[in-house]
């Protein structure tokens, strides 16, 4: 199993093209502090002298304001670096079958792949195989199953024993612990035709027009 970042959530944060615009308004800022300054003690009255204790302030809270926009810059920085690297790990991809958040099964031979991903062990499992009109056309018992990706492959076969006709599934996974209903998220198994960059990171484009978040995947083969 593969462990990813994704650094939209720090782009988002930042803002897209917002480092220039805040350099130059600090910079302004500055300016404007220190001539105001240097304007104040020009023309103080020297019976009743400038703070020194309120300038000290001044100029701190102002180093402060650099001092995070400096930070702001290097976060910036940083989240162009990942986004990089992270484009050129998912380009290894290509070609490659991962495991990603989807409930959609075939009977051909290496579509026939699925698995889920469990919050804690459950006492039993079960996967229900639809057909495209919503038809139960097999039950898969699992048993007891650990926290965790759990990965299983579909015969192709109906609950009669018949080979299910070529064409797309969906899957439903039912989990119970301790008698209730334990959440789980279904996954799919998809081959990456290509690698692409939006405003929610690096997307992986799946075989069948469908895509995921590289930080979705949960395996890879």
């Amino acid at each position: 199993m593969s462990t990813v970042q994704d650094t939209s959530s720090v782009s988002s944060l930042l803002g897209a093209g917002a480092t220039s615009a805040s350099k130059s308004s600090t910079a302004d800022t500055q300016n404007r502090f220190l001539s105001l300054l240097v304007a104040q003690m020009k023309n103080q009255d020297p019976l009743n002298p400038l703070d020194n204790a309120q300038v000290t302030s001044q100029m701190a809270q102002l180093s402060t304001v650099q001092g995070i926009e400096t930070m702001n810059t290097n976060l910036q920085a940083l989240a162009a670096s990942l986004g990089t690297n992270q484009m050129s790990q998912a380009a290894s991809l290509i070609g490659r079958s991962v495991l990603v958040p989807g409930d959609t099964v075939s009977p051909a031979q290496m579509e026939n792949v699925m698995g889920f991903d469990l919050p804690r062990p459950a006492d039993q499992v079960t996967v229900s195989i639809k057909d495209a009109a919503g038809t139960l056309v097999r039950k898969l018992d699992l048993g007891s199953r650990d926290t965790g990706v759990n990965v299983l492959a579909w015969d192709g076969l109906t609950d009669s024993g018949t080979a299910a006709p070529t064409g797309q599934y969906s899957f439903q996974v039912d989990a119970v612990q301790g008698g209730k209903a334990l959440d789980s998220t279904a996954l799919k198994l998809g081959t990456v035709n290509s690698v692409s960059q939006n405003a929610q990171g690096v997307q992986l484009n799946l075989a069948g027009n469908t895509s995921a978040g590289y930080a979705d995947i949960r395996q890879i083969f």
